[in-house]
This record gives structure tokens, sequence and C-alpha cells, in this order.
């Protein structure tokens, strides 16, 4: 029976076990089948504290218990929308390096963290259970983690005043200590057009080039051709999935087709080669390969643990990349292999890395500066060798699905650059349902998926003005010190600062707080229903110039303001932004 025993509904009525203290008010039990475990907790550069707990063979589970204090919100990677407390009898998980990362923040109700762990492997399959203890007042994580004949590791970061500064120290960890990230090349780094949102699957060499055309021209520097350009790729299911052949009645000559698009955008196109469906030609010949369903309909997943399956794979996206001049490859449903796991067949995350590891090998070495995109949930620091695009989960239409969760993704991202989900919106809507969607994308690189040739003529402005601003605030918006507030708020005020310059997107009706003494320059965007913002100068003040500009980038207003410490209501209209530049 496993240590975390199912037939308890909440931990009270677990075994008992010893707890010690650990780190601050955080306590520890660790429990282990036969021998008993032995656990240490060192001081690391830095301030962090690294947990090992030896056990050679034996499976382990460990406890950790924090007073509930004034907790409010459980942060984790696969929190998706339940983002404050649940009770110890709901709180699962499951993580693997495809699949999430053992990793949790408590927070209290001023943001400041009340526990703060990770683990610093993240390829091994780990259960968790979670959540507030009704009978004993606390907040509880159970870990339970396979016998190794190694040490298990965790790293916990003393209570810090944010999420975001205790994730941070974890990053910078990550950084230092897991292999060096996969190369990022400047088109990474670029505004993306995507054509999945905008066409699915009913698209066609003219079409394509026709989008690539107008993306050029409006600050786009790479196209994702998705889901639909290879043979059997129509309908929704993936029955036909494995040759990975171009559909020659929608693109005659791919390869040339490729080539002219390359002419002003760098090309990728989606793939899963992981999936295998039986109406492919090789199905026959991979089918024992395959033998469990795909979540996903219609097709079945090849087992990354044979070497045959891995050097398939390999050889299947070379051949892409060299046949039809490619820059770079969406590969999708990599955590479909999730349903091998627990089979006790062999760690589904090791043989993952394997054929990542011999997949980013044989990528590099066709290509340097090759794009490879990874979507949530496999975006954590353990696959951050192995893809410098981490893209947001489907959220179409819903810009706040993609703030939450492009900035959930860049708080333990490592190297690559974090993408949005394609942007979505209505080409017959006001201009402001452009922007709204734009702004939600800001703090990440922004992918949009619409047919630019239906634009109307403000929302075409909307976009090129909006990548413009992105491009310009770059250095704030990836690089810089960034504050998204607390989670279980769903980050309405997020705050990016480097080099001078302070950005902040406000997404509900708040005092925002700006330092124009401090910064010299303050940039305003209005996410919210109206039409101003009112900011708090929490610094001496200053002397600014103002410039007003509308959801389109049209200048509405250009004044000069003396912000004294206090409130002011500056009029920017919703979806729009001010430029605020200090004179003195």
């Amino acid at each position: 029976m496993s240590i975390l025993s199912a037939e308890a509904v909440t931990t009270a009525e677990l075994a008992p076990a010893p707890f010690e203290p650990l780190l601050d008010t955080v306590e520890i039990a660790v429990l282990a089948a036969g021998a008993g475990p032995v656990w240490t907790l060192s001081e690391l550069p830095g301030g962090l504290r690294m947990l090992q707990v030896e056990s050679p063979g034996a499976a382990v589970e460990i406890r950790l218990s924090v007073p509930l204090d004034d907790a409010v919100g459980y942060w984790h990677p696969k929190a998706g929308w339940s983002r404050t407390l649940v009770a110890d009898w709901e709180g699962r998980s499951r993580v693997s390096l495809i699949d999430g990362l053992a990793v949790g923040c408590l927070y209290d109700y001023t943001g400041a963290t009340l526990l703060t762990f990770a683990a610093a492997d993240p390829v091994p399959e780990v259960s968790l259970r979670f959540g507030v203890s009704e009978e004993n007042d606390t907040h509880v994580v159970h870990l339970e983690l396979p016998a190794s004949d190694t040490p298990h590791r965790f790293l916990f970061v003393p209570r810090s005043p944010s999420v975001a500064s205790a994730l941070s120290a974890l990053r910078g960890w990550y950084e230092a200590e897991m292999p060096a990230p996969m190369p990022v090349p400047e088109a990474a780094r670029l505004p993306l057009y995507c054509t999945w949102y905008a066409f699915n699957q009913q698209i066609d060499a003219a079409e394509v080039e026709r989008q690539a055309e107008l993306a050029a021209d409006m600050g786009f520097g790479t196209l994702i051709l998705d889901d639909g350009w290879q043979r059997f790729g129509s309908g929704r299911g993936y029955a036909g999935v494995g040759d990975w052949i171009s559909d020659t009645d929608k693109f005659p000559d791919f390869a040339a087709h490729v080539a002219r698009v390359r002419g002003g955008l760098r090309y990728m196109i989606w793939v899963a080669p992981l999936l295998l469906g039986p109406q492919a030609d090789c199905y026959e010949e991979w089918a024992p390969f395959a033998p469990v369903a795909a979540r996903v309909p219609g097709a079945y997943v090849l087992d990354p643990r044979h070497p045959e399956v891995r050097t398939h794979v390999v050889g299947t996206c070379l051949r892409l990349v060299r046949d039809y001049g490619l820059d770079g490859l969406k590969v999708d449903f990599l955590n479909e292999v999730m349903v091998y796991a627990g089979d006790e067949r062999g760690d589904v995350g090791q043989a993952l890395k394997l054929l990542l590891t011999e997949l980013r090998g044989a990528l590099l070495a066709e290509r340097s500066d090759l794009l490879l995109e990874l979507r949530q949930p496999y975006v954590g620091p353990g696959m951050a060798a192995f893809g410098n695009m981490l893209r947001s989960f489907d959220c179409p239409a819903d810009s706040t699905a993609n703030r939450v969760r492009t900035i959930d993704t860049s708080l333990l991202a490592v190297g690559g650059a974090v993408h949005s989900d394609p942007l979505l919106w209505d080409t017959s809507a006001p201009v402001e349902a452009a922007a709204r969607q734009l702004i939600g994308a800001l703090h990440s690189v922004p992918q949009v998926s619409v047919r630019l040739d239906a634009l109307t003529s403000e929302q075409a402005e909307a976009v090129r003005f909006w990548l413009a601003q992105w491009r310009r605030l770059r250095p704030q918006l990836l690089d810089g010190t960034v504050d998204p507030g607390r989670p279980d708020e769903l980050y309405t005020l997020v705050r990016a600062e480097s080099d001078g310059v302070h950005v902040l997107s406000a997404h509900d009706d708040r005092a925002v707080p700006v330092l124009p003494a401090t910064q010299r320059e303050t940039v305003l965007v209005n996410a919210t229903t109206k039409n101003r913002l009112v900011v708090d100068v929490e610094d001496s003040g200053a002397q600014v110039e103002v410039d007003v500009h509308g959801p389109d980038g049209r200048i509405i207003e250009r004044t000069r303001m003396s912000l004294v410490p206090g409130l002011h209501s500056i009029p920017v209209p919703r979806m729009g932004l001010a430029l605020l530049t200090k004179t003195t």
C-alpha cells in the first residue's frame, strides 16, 4: 500500500508521525518503509536551505506542517484557478518532469510567504497531498517519493515578503545548478503570429502567405503553422497523425512555400511526435510501442521508455526541419506520456529526459538558432534545457487566463522566453476588445491568432501600437524585476521595472503606486473599466510630461503635471496607456 493511504479522508487520519522543527514555523516528519530515514537541513549561499533525506531502496513520505497564521492562498504550478486554500481532503497533485514540478508556496494576507519549497531534482514522479487540516488548524503538504539510492533533495526558502521574491530565489538556484538552458535566439523574443485560432485546420499555402505578409508589416517576427498542415489534418481528432507528411492539396510544394514566407518571418510548424493514429501509414509498425490511448481523441501514445521510440521521434523532427527548411518546431502533447505513469515499468520522466536530450542535440547540430516551443504544464526548470519558447496553456479569447498563466510560468522560468497563448478576439468588436487581449499578454512574448486581413482599421492600428510598445518596453517586461502581487488576486496589478523605467498594468480599479522622483519614465496601462487611473505618489514627487494614448495608440492628450505625494487622477481611457516622463 502507498504510504499516502488513499483510504484516509484527511491527513489527520493517517498513522501518526513525530514532527520536528524545520524552518521558521514549518515542522517536518519523514517516514519510510523498513529502516528509519535520515534527514538533514543545511544552509546554502544566498540563504536557501537544502533538505536531504536518505532512505536507500525505500519509498519515502515527507510531511510538512505549518500553523495557519493569516494564510490566504497556496500556489503551485498546477493550481489553475484553485489558488486559495483548500482542505487536505481535496488537495491532490501528481507531478513529473513533463507535468508540473513538486513546488509550493503558502502565503498570507499581506502576500508574505509562510512556506516555500521545491524539489531540487525535477525529474522523478512525485505525489502530493496538501491543504488545510481542519482537525489541527494547520496547512499541510505531504510528498510521496519513489525509492532511490541517492538522497532526495528539497529546497526551502525562509519567509519572504512576496511569492515572487521567494520563487525568484528558487529560480536563481535552478539557473546556477541545472543543466544549461537551450539557447534563446532573438526570434524567440519577438511577437509571433500563429494560425491556430484564426484558421484551425482549414489552412492552405495562399492563406498563410497572405497573413505572413501582413504580420511582417505589423511587427511580428515569427510565424507558426499549426495543426492542419499534415496529411489527414482535418477534423478535431488525431486518428491520422504519425507520418508527419505535408498535405499536398493544401501545400503543393511545402518547402517552396516555407521559403517564400521566410523572406519576412521565421517559420515554425506544429508537430505532436508522440501521438500515433490508426489512419497513419506507419501505424502497424509503431502500434506495439503505443499500447495506451491518448487523452486526446483518436490517437495512441508512443512510449518513450523504448529506445526505438526515441530514435524514431528524433528522426521525425530532424527530417521536418531539414526537408522543409524550418526555423523551429512547436512540439505538442508531450504530457500525454503521463498515461504510462505509475505502471511500474520504469520512470516516464527519466525516459522523456533521455528523449529530449537526444532531440536537443540533433536539432541544435542541424541549426544552432533553432526555435522549440514547449507548452504548460511542461515548462518547469527541468525542461529549460529542451525548449526556448515556453507557452501558456490554451485559453482562447481569455485575457485573464493568459495574464495569470504567463505570469505563473515566468515565476519559475529558467532560460526560455515565456509566450502567451495565441490571442483571439472578435474582429467585428470595438477596438478595446483587441487592446484588452494584447494587454493581457503584455508581460510575455505576445502570440496572436486572428485573421489580420479581417481586422478593422482601428484594430490593426491597435496591434501595431501595442506591439511597438511591447518591443520598446521588452527590457522591463521580460527581463526586469517583476512583482505581480498575490496569486489568489489573479495578478490585477503587475509591476515591472529596470533601467529607470517602471511599467504598471492595472486590471482593477485601485490606487496605483508610482515613484516619479525615482523613475525617469512611468508607463501606466489601464486595463480597468474606468476612463482614468488613480495613482498614489509614494516618493517625493516630480514634474512630469504626460502623453495619453487611446487603445489604438492615438495621442489623446499631452500635458504637464506636478505629481506631489498623495493621490492623483489621470484621465487614461480604458485599454489605453499613459507615459509619464520626469522633467525635473
